[in-house]
This record gives structure tokens, sequence and C-alpha cells, in this order.
């Protein structure tokens, strides 16, 4: 009788611990995020974007993949290019147009039929195709596009479609769990997660976006859909990834949805974006030049040159200033300045922290807006401008020419991020003094010799930066 309890006791015992065990799974299995009804709910506001555009073929047929050749930069914008073989065979003939078909994402932004997508996605399209999660295929129209950002929006003749929900990207925290959909290579409405790796980065020739690194999964194709956090609520538009093959390699980078919304309200409202202008060429401040200046850390943006006609000079501002806080912002590194001043509408006033002369200092200045012909030059609308190279560039003047000690040059005021120029390694600051090893003095003269580059090789760009001469190799897609 005793043991016939004993070993009832001992089997109660042990479905009470393989209960218990049960349970402490299901506890811990609880703990992870569950992305079903998030991707239930919002998969239907997630569209896929098609363009299409006829170019010139230079000669050679064209690779399948990413474009035409293959790009070199580490950081990449993603999406899926294919390039069906031209009239008249493989090799196409010089000057023969063809399509040329990219794939990526975007998302409802409005029941009346606003998508938000990347700039890089609708570049040049001649044709906007959207495909709904209802398989409806409707055209769109490009409202506008800001490349400095990569943000663009397009309008569908829809109504009563379904929207996301914005989230405030201010309150992300890294190590937040959150999760894309897209349609990397084509395959709609892909689900991949992860978790925030880092805020605030910037990326080179990126100055306006503080971009939020994550680790989910991104690929061609994933380009302008929307990054969610756990509430369902998007919090970035996915734009780039770091990678050495083509592929995902762990780093991913979004737009912060602030940051996209205020753009595409301007685009909406005015079909462009506005943004404050000092007029200064800045340098990071290494820890020889911070000693120097008598500051206790390397940071904030020094400035190299200023535009004689530009709101800085106006404001009192000198080369040699440290510039170290906007309206009480800390500038950390010199990349910070540009984005800072940018979000400031122009025409408004801001504080400067200044160090100068090794004490500090407040000044006021009030921001100009990029000059519009810049912005022209920046789009290719303008006759005179080297839009070409995918750079906006200004004159120098003979003072500036004499202190450097260089006989010409232009100054690059501005660069494209996808743009010839971008993929080179030229930044803006940079002062060009050859291409193709012809000197050029003035932007007329550069976009003289910019019209007759030629497509089939690369050429050399001599530059003047941070007091030393060097050469990049530009080559042009054609």
């Amino acid at each position: 009788m005793n043991r016939l309890i004993s070993y009832s006791t001992f089997w109660v015992c042990l479905v009470a611990l393989l209960l218990m065990g049960q349970a402490a799974q299901a506890q811990e299995t609880r703990g992870l995020p569950d992305f079903v009804e998030l991707v239930e709910k919002a998969a239907p506001a997630v569209v896929n974007i098609s363009t299409s555009r006829t170019v010139q073929r230079q000669g050679g047929p064209a690779f399948h993949g990413f474009g035409e050749q293959e790009i070199p930069e580490i950081f990449r914008h993603f999406f899926g290019d294919r390039f069906p073989m031209p009239p008249g065979g493989e090799g196409g003939g010089q000057g023969r147009g063809y399509e040329r078909q990219s794939l990526g994402s975007g998302f409802i932004i409005s029941e009346d039929g606003y998508i938000m997508t990347n700039a890089h996605v609708v570049e040049g399209a001649d044709e906007i195709l959207v495909r709904l999660d209802d398989h409806r295929e409707l055209e769109a129209t490009l409202v506008g596009s800001d490349p400095q950002t990569d943000v663009a929006l397009v309008k569908v003749d829809a109504t009563q479609l379904p929207v996301l929900p914005m989230g405030d990207s201010e309150k992300m925290q890294v190590g937040e769990w959150v999760a894309a959909i897209g349609s990397p290579f084509g395959f709609d409405h892909s689900v991949t997660a992860g978790i925030i790796s880092a805020i605030n980065r910037t990326l080179p020739r990126d100055a306006y976006v503080p971009f939020i690194q994550t680790d989910v999964a991104i690929n061609p194709g994933n380009s302008g859909g929307p990054l969610f956090n756990l509430d369902g609520e998007v919090i970035g538009i996915n734009s780039q990834i770091l990678t050495r093959s083509g592929g995902f390699m762990g780093l991913s980078f979004a737009i912060p949805i602030n940051v996209a919304m205020d753009v595409a309200e301007q685009l909406r409202e005015e079909g462009r974006v506005e943004r404050g202008w000092l007029g200064v060429m800045i340098q990071p401040v290494s820890r020889d030049l911070a000693e120097s200046f008598g500051m206790e850390s390397a940071s904030g943006a020094l400035i190299a040159d200023l535009d004689p006609e530009g709101p800085a000079a106006r404001g009192g501002l000198q080369a040699g200033d440290v510039i170290l806080e906007v309206d009480g912002e800390e500038v950390e590194r010199s990349s910070s300045l540009p984005r800072l001043i940018g979000r400031v509408d122009p025409g408004e006033e801001v504080t400067l922290t200044l160090m100068r002369d090794g004490e500090q200092m407040m000044q006021e200045v009030t921001l100009g807006e990029w000059p519009r012909d810049e912005e022209t030059a920046t789009t290719g609308e303008g006759e005179d401008s080297p839009a070409r190279l995918g750079i906006v560039v200004a004159e120098l003047d003979d003072a500036l020419r004499e202190r450097l000690g260089i006989p010409g040059g232009v100054l690059v005021r501005q660069v494209e991020p996808q743009g010839a120029a971008a993929q080179a390694g030229v930044s803006a600051g940079d002062i060009l003094v050859s291409i193709d090893n012809r000197p050029v003095s003035t932007p007329q003269e550069l976009a003289d010799v910019s019209e007759n580059l030629p497509t089939d090789r690369a050429v050399p760009v001599r530059l003047y930066r941070d007091g030393r001469s060097l050469f990049v190799a530009l080559r042009l897609n054609g």
C-alpha cells in the first residue's frame, strides 16, 4: 500500500514538473515579439512599385542585376533593376533606346491615394505602376521628389485606401524590435524583423538624414518600404544597405519617419522642399585643431570658407570659427551641421554658439534658402549646369583662389547621392580643378566639358580638398 502511494506521488510530481516546465517555456515564448497581428493590419497598405523609362544605349550589352555596371560604393541604395535586351540583338547598337524597369516598395499615407517611397525608386521614371494588396494595378503620378533625403511622394487615383499609422521616430531606442514589409526581389509582402542597432547615423554624402540603423534583413526591392515598431506604427522608410555582395549583410538604414513626413508635406503642398542655407564650407575638427583652438574636445564644424554673399558672411561669421551649437543643440561632428541647418525654414533666425580665438560666443544669423538656380542644376533643368555629373557648383572668388594658391576651379556645393560624382567620391566642399585633364574655372566651363565626356571609360578628376590635391576616377553611366 505504501509502495503504491509512493509510486503515485512520484508520477504526480513528475507530471507537475513537466507542466511547470511547459508553462515556463510558454512564458519565455510569450516574451518574444509576435508580428502576426502587426502584419495582418499593416500589409494591405504596403504596395509594390515598378517603374520604367527609356534610355539611350551607349553600346555593349547590359548587365542584369543592379545596373549597367557594378557599383563600387559600399553604401548602396537598393532596388532591383531588370534590363531586357534591346531591339537588335545582344549588342543593341549605339544610341538604341530600350526600357529599363526597376522594382521597389511603398506605403499608403492617405485614403485618397498618396503613397510614400524612395526618391531613387522613381528617379527618371517615364511610368510608375503601383500594385495594391488586392492585386489592382494603378498608374501613379509623381507629386514630388527630394534626392537630398531620398523621399518621394506619388499619387494614384483611388479612394478609401487602407492607411498606415505614423509613429514618432524621436522616441526610438536602440534595442527595440522592428519589422519591415516590402518586395525583395519582387516577392510581395515579405516580412523580416530585427532590432534597432543605432540611431542618428550619418552616411557618406547623405548629410540631411539621421539614419536609423537596424539588423533587419533588407534586399533589393525593399527600398521605399515601411519600417514598423511593435505597435504597428511606421517609424522609418527602408532606404540603404551596407553591402559588398549586393545583398543583405546585417546593416540596414532607414529614413526616420519624422523627417520623411516633413518632406512629404512640403512636396504635397509646394512640390519642392525648402531648406535653411548658411553659406559656409565646413570641415571636421581634428584633435590637433581642437587643441589649437583651445577646445576641450574635437567636436563641432570648422568653417573653412564662406560664401561672401551668403547668410553666414552677412551674419558676421568668419573662416576659422567653429560652430558648436545650433539653437542650443550640440553639433557633435561637422556632418551634423547641414542637418541642423537644413531643418530650419529659410528666413528664420538661428542662434549659433561659436568658438573664436579661444573664446565662446553667441551669434544670431538669419538663414537663407538654397538658391533656386542651384536646385535647378541638381535636377538637370538648367542648361548651363553640370547636371550630368550630379553636382551643384559655384564660382570661386579671386581672393579664395589666391589664398589657396590655385589658378582656377569651382566649388562643389552639393552632390546628388546617386550621381556619377558621388560614386567617384566627390564631396560637398571639394574644389574641382580639372576633369578629363581639362581645367575648369567657371560653372559654365564645367557644364561644357561634362557634355562631351565619354561614357565608355573613366575620366580623371582633380580635386582640391583639405589643403591638398587629389585625383578620383569618374565614370558616366550614359
